[in-house]
């Protein structure tokens, strides 16, 4: 295995091979990078995992170019993004940012399609393009394919019969009174001819732009949905199929598009994923519509920080690097650069206003000459806007600091709707996927593993490291229904979940609902008086089966696990709990009374990560950004997932139970016969005692039950 788990190859791929399962199975971006940082590929996937593992095949298997191309890579990273199209979209527009060697670009100077209404017009126009040099226009897209956009405006013109003519053949219209082809077969309202008003001609390209904006699109899509079912329940079958097809095309237009946005939208998105000890961020930068890069970030929390204080110090030492001043920047948290996907032309020399006016300016000469932006405009290292998904301590007094770095206004906030809501939530996504790389590499590296098991058993005074350690939680809802506990089991540091087990707590009348240390004393106790595993070794019996059968004397007889997957394995070296001191004294008090001695117990409180033990009313502090905090706080972490788990799991079972259930000689298969005779429960209880005997296997004594059970609420 190379260092992130991976198996080996055998070739340089093995430097920088991800682990399949650290690969998202979602639409996203992918570039390959060279031994100098340079991209040399950009690709993109419906399914990044399925994607990427054809890259890492025996060479012999992949064509020569691709061999060259992923022998030449030292790294591969990639971005999420939420849709196939925002997959296509992204690429398109890096690959014109980063140029990269291996990519076969398309030298004809053209862009996506957009669909245009002259809005400031008398009455406005609809018409495909694939410029957007005129002002007084609105511009939707960019589309990724212009085929399905053509047919489906083709499609909407006979629901909203707009103009789409040109300037002068309306104006020849007006003239000769004589309104074009299109007007006769029904894809215009011919305003020309004053077959419909002016006013009437807007209010329906507003009704058109609200299916293309996603206003009433989706509204749009059911009603044909209901057509077509129609169609289909009258035979009329090749007319479903056409508004299938409409379906479909329609679909691919109104899909929303969260890559991209009208070309006045100058922002930085800021996307967070942290617990107590780190916190990975990952920003996306938008100029003049485009994402024109991205940047991803480590940031270990040296001190107690809250979140809003965490992307106050992110935001200061972001920009003060960018404007080469670090004065400002706190000590609470060490911010570390992991990704930086800023191309060579993306120069942050548009410092001021003049510079930013002048950059503009080209950009905009440059897009009216060759109908697209090049993106080889300088962009401002400070945009006018700074998304965060929530607000930072001390907003006033970053946005005047920022507002000075840029010579103009910057307003930093969150976004709660529409497409920046969604690209920021693109940038959550990979903070988070970024998070868990971060996680799995501590994993897979041996070295920090064993460095992790020793902090352990240093601050723990332990005398050798602990190999095997399970750790416990307790959850439930308020009142103590439904409550469940969880134990994990980590062994050289990995999680081991084939040894994972579940408790339902049943408490002295069996109906649970205790408070937390009773409930952790039970899964305990339940642990460690179960079977053989006070004094288990957890060593084989061969060797003292064989020695019995030689006729020798055995010194000391071992103890045999229970290898059986229904039991619990041998004990672990260290139990840790969810919690402080009474947590941990409740586990302590577990194991006395089960006999155990030699398994040391101690808790991992949350927020200030305190280490607590026993009969000690100081709690122990590990560094950090340690190995041993790192190790703790994972196997806490993943108790409390597991525990979650299975609450939810419960609780779900508990909500679906049916007025049925409590009705005796009533089972799952009378269950199923009802409610499929009667549709629901409440038609059951509208039906007689002689209805419920027209269903299979009911008799007349039965019926008369399932009825008396319905109505008792109402004897009652």
């Amino acid at each position: 295995m190379n260092k992130n788990g991976a198996p080996l190859l055998g070739d340089s791929r093995d430097l920088f091979r991800p682990k399949t399962s650290d690969i998202p199975a979602q639409p996203g971006v992918y570039k390959w990078r060279d031994g100098e940082g340079r991209v040399i590929y950009v690709g993109k996937a419906k399914n990044l995992r399925n994607r990427l593992t054809n890259y890492f095949q025996p060479l012999y298997q992949l064509h020569p170019r691709t061999q060259t191309m992923v022998l030449t890579a030292r790294s591969l990273e990639w971005t999420v993004v939420g849709t196939e199209l925002e997959s296509l979209t992204l690429e398109y527009t890096w690959i014109k940012e980063f140029d990269p060697r291996f990519n076969v670009v398309f030298r004809d100077d053209k862009t996506y399609p957009y669909l245009a209404i002259s809005s400031a017009e008398h009455v406005p126009r609809v018409w495909v393009t694939r410029s957007r040099k005129r002002r007084d226009t609105r511009y939707f897209g960019p589309y990724a394919k212009v085929w399905d956009l053509r047919h489906s405006l083709d499609r909407l013109l006979k629901t909203f019969p707009v103009r789409t003519c040109s300037q002068n053949v309306y104006h020849k219209a007006e003239v000769t009174r004589r309104p074009c082809l299109l007007a006769s077969i029904g894809k215009c309202s011919a305003p020309c001819v004053g077959r419909i008003s002016a006013a009437e001609h807007r209010k329906m390209c507003e009704q058109l732009v609200g299916v293309l904006t996603g206003r009433i699109g989706k509204s749009y899509i059911a009603q044909l949905t209901r057509e077509m079912k129609e169609a289909s329940a009258e035979l009329e079958f090749e007319k479903a199929a056409r508004l299938r097809d409409q379906i479909q095309m329609l679909s691919t237009v109104v899909e929303q598009n969260a890559v991209v946005f009208d070309s006045d939208v100058d922002a930085d998105f800021f996307g967070v994923e942290s617990d107590e000890l780190e916190a990975s961020v990952h920003a996306f930068y938008v100029r003049a519509g485009s994402i024109r890069g991205e940047r991803n970030w480590s940031v270990e929390r040296v001190e107690d920080v809250t979140d809003e204080e965490l992307i106050a110090d992110l935001i200061v030492q972001v920009y003060s690097e960018t404007a080469g001043d670090t004065s400002n920047v706190s000590q609470s948290t060490v911010v570390t650069e992991q990704r930086n996907a800023i191309g060579s032309t993306q120069t942050v020399t548009a410092t001021d206003a003049l510079a930013r006016a002048q950059a503009t300016r080209e950009r905009n000469e440059r897009q009216g000459q060759t109908g697209r932006a090049d993106l080889l405009a300088p962009i401002s290292p400070v945009p006018r806007e700074v998304i965060v998904p929530i607000e930072p301590a001390r907003r006033e007094e970053l946005e005047s600091w920022l507002s000075g770095l840029r010579g103009g206004a910057v307003n930093i906030r969150t976004a709660s709707r529409g497409g920046k809501k969604q690209l920021l939530d693109r940038a959550n996504d990979n903070a988070r996927q970024a998070m868990q790389r971060s996680k799995m590499s501590r994993i897979s590296d041996m070295s920090a593993r064993t460095t992790a098991m020793n902090d352990v058993a240093k601050a723990l005074g332990l005398e050798q490291a602990p190999l095997r350690i399970e750790c416990y939680d307790i959850s439930n809802t308020v009142g103590g229904a439904f409550q469940v506990a969880s134990m994990v089991v980590f062994e050289d540091a990995i999680a081991k979940k084939s040894e994972y087990r579940r408790f339902a707590i049943r408490g002295a009348d069996g109906q649970g609902a205790l408070d937390d240390l009773s409930a952790l004393y039970e899964t305990l106790t339940r642990r460690f008086r179960h079977g053989n595993i006070a004094g288990d070794s957890g060593e084989s019996m061969d060797n003292e089966r064989r020695a019995s059968e030689q006729g020798e004397q055995v010194e000391k007889p071992s103890v045999q696990q229970n290898v059986d997957r229904h039991h619990f394995a041998y004990k672990p070296n260290l139990v840790v709990v969810d919690g402080g001191k009474p947590q941990v004294m409740a586990a302590a008090k577990a194991l006395e009374d089960c006999g155990v001695d030699d398994v040391a117990v101690c808790g991992l409180a949350k927020r200030l990560e305190e280490v607590w033990v026993p009969d000690d009313d100081y709690p122990i502090i590990l560094k950090r950004q340690s190995e041993g905090m790192y190790l703790l706080q994972r196997v806490r972490d993943e108790s409390h997932r597991f525990a979650i788990t299975y609450h939810r799991q419960t609780r779900r079972k508990g909500a679906l139970r049916s007025a049925l259930d409590d009705i005796p000689g009533v089972g799952e298969a009378y269950q199923k016969r009802l409610l499929n005779h009667f549709g629901s429960v409440r038609a059951m209880r509208e039906a007689n005692a002689e209805d419920f005997e027209q269903v299979k296997g009911i008799g007349k004594a039965k019926a008369e039950a399932i009825y008396q059970a319905l109505h008792a609420r109402d004897g009652q």
